[in-house]
């Protein structure tokens, strides 16, 4: 027997459900429900996201797509007559558990034959066959390029034709697209400015399955965010596979910059000037942006964020391995060394910037001397957090063509829990450093273990929770930190804050 248990805020232009659900793979989910402005909405769709924030970016692409024909979002898949679930692809962990919610969804259907089941994204186009003609558990695959042809898509499906589409795109970024925020808390919200990537390294998918780098029109960049504004958001993440690669020259693939003309090199636009640009049209929008390669993080960066206010004192910075040996056989185009002349840069110009990773441990051929290398890196840079995952070989990568996977499990399970204890203790050690500093934090929702408590970030992107008072979501509030566990700061407000 399951227990459905609904809370509802009201918000501007839609509802924020959050509860319950038996078909949710951990039992919770926040969602927004559509307000019916017209009689236009005649189906209803349920979408689904994992892994990256690309993704979840990717699927508020998608609900605009399918609110212009005639879908009302919603967050209940059984009530949908359209199914979607937006791939991640990284590891094999992820794709097993997109698996068991197709199961989940196929007794749905098995229920209500007329429901159309769609995957999305990076999954999709590694796996089509097998999903559409072997195991028959899927109606429609669509690859990250190849949105725009959904209600084509799903018209197939309905009658009963092959619907798929996974053609990557040279020039697809979705820049005339206005994103419904379907998880929104109208107060912060993803915006894209690049997609895919040219990096190749050995253990990633994604030049696979989302292609290569190009990026999006700044105009429209700008009017997005413009957009955003007057509706009352406070905060924006600039989003790509690696935001630093951003360049425009009017459009097309990165890799052609070369062929460019000298008026298009001239006038060309780099992740620096963008940031810059943003950062002065909108002094009162809060800047996040995720995620960098180190290869190609600039002091130009470095210096634009130390200028501007407005623009978050946090980045992350993954460096997968302390070993350069390692880091070669990950395709990996920097060193130790220069990976640690950039830390040394960025706390030269930004001495209270957060800094966070990505680290794989248990790669092909990976001794304990490359693990202790990994875990000096750790002691040497002393990261606020950071994302820890064992080794997980991806069909189709360099790696997995060019490497056995030779590291038991039982090697990447301790190396990972050595890294987790080590990243724990450094983040503790950064958190009581936070002890009796007032610091700028943006209201963003109820704490989770109390409704009497807002919980926010502060600009390293560590969560602050306090008091309400008479503060509302939206409010910037300078906190004085009293306390600390080991991921969460807690505090008194004192006043709102004027920093931005």
């Amino acid at each position: 027997m399951y227990i459905c248990v609904i809370f509802k805020k009201q918000l501007n232009n839609s509802e924020e459900i959050l509860l319950k659900n038996p078909y949710k793979h951990n039992g919770t989910i926040t969602s927004t429900v559509l307000k019916k402005t017209s009689s236009k909405f005649t189906k209803k769709a349920y979408i689904e996201s994992y892994g990256c924030q690309m993704n979840f970016s990717d699927s508020e692409v998608v609900a605009s797509i399918l609110s212009t024909n005639d879908f009302e979002i919603t967050s209940k898949p059984e009530d949908a007559s359209l199914i979607l679930l937006n791939t991640c692809s990284i590891r094999d962990k992820a794709e097993q558990k997109i698996r068991k919610r197709l199961n989940d969804f196929n007794h749905l259907k098995r229920i209500n034959s007329k429901i159309k089941i769609g995957v999305l994204g990076c999954m999709a186009e590694r796996v089509k066959h097998k999903f559409l003609e072997e195991e028959k558990i899927v109606d429609i695959v669509v690859g990250p390029d190849s949105y725009k042809d959904l209600p084509n898509l799903i018209e197939k499906a309905e009658n009963n034709i092959e619907a798929v589409n996974v053609i990557l795109s040279k020039k697809e970024t979705y820049s005339d697209i206005s994103p419904i925020r379907i998880n929104s808390n109208n107060v912060s919200a993803f915006v894209s400015i690049t997609r895919g990537c040219d990096n190749m390294c050995t253990f990633c998918v994604v030049p696979f399955t989302r292609g290569r780098e190009r990026s999006r029109d700044p105009n429209s960049i700008i009017d997005e965010i413009s957009s955003l504004q007057k509706k009352g958001y406070k905060e924006l993440t600039l989003l790509g596979q690696n935001v630093d690669s951003y360049l425009w020259y009017g459009g097309g693939l990165k890799k052609d910059f070369s062929k460019a003309s000298d008026l298009q090199k001239k006038t060309s636009i780099s992740f620096d000037k963008l940031l810059k640009l943003i950062a002065e049209t909108f002094p009162k929008m809060r800047i996040r942006f995720s995620t960098s390669n180190p290869q190609d993080m600039t002091l130009e960066v470095i210096k634009v964020m130390m200028k501007f206010e407005n623009i978050c004192n946090h980045i992350h910075l993954p460096f997968q391995s302390g070993s350069n040996r390692i880091l070669k056989k990950m395709n990996r185009l920097y060193s130790r060394e220069e990976y640690i002349d950039l830390i040394k840069k960025i706390k030269e110009f930004i001495p209270n910037c957060g800094i966070s990773h990505d680290i794989i441990t248990g790669f092909p051929t990976e001794t304990e001397e490359d693990h202790k290398e990994t875990l000096s890196l750790m002691e040497y840079v002393k990261y606020d957090f950071g994302y820890m995952f064992s080794y997980s070989e991806r069909p189709g990568t360099l790696a997995s063509k060019k490497y056995k996977d030779d590291i038991s499990l039982n090697t990447k399970k301790r190396r990972l829990t050595e890294i987790i204890n080590l990243q724990q203790k450094h983040s503790h050690t950064k958190m009581k450093s936070f002890i009796g500093k007032t610091m700028c934090v943006l209201v963003e929702k109820d704490s989770k273990k109390s409704n009497l408590k807002w919980s926010g970030r502060n600009s390293q992107n560590t969560v602050v929770v306090f008091n309400k008072e008479n503060y509302k979501i939206g409010d910037f509030v300078d906190v004085k930190i009293k306390d600390c566990t080991s991921g969460t700061l807690l505090g008194n407000a004192i006043s709102y804050s004027k920093s931005i």
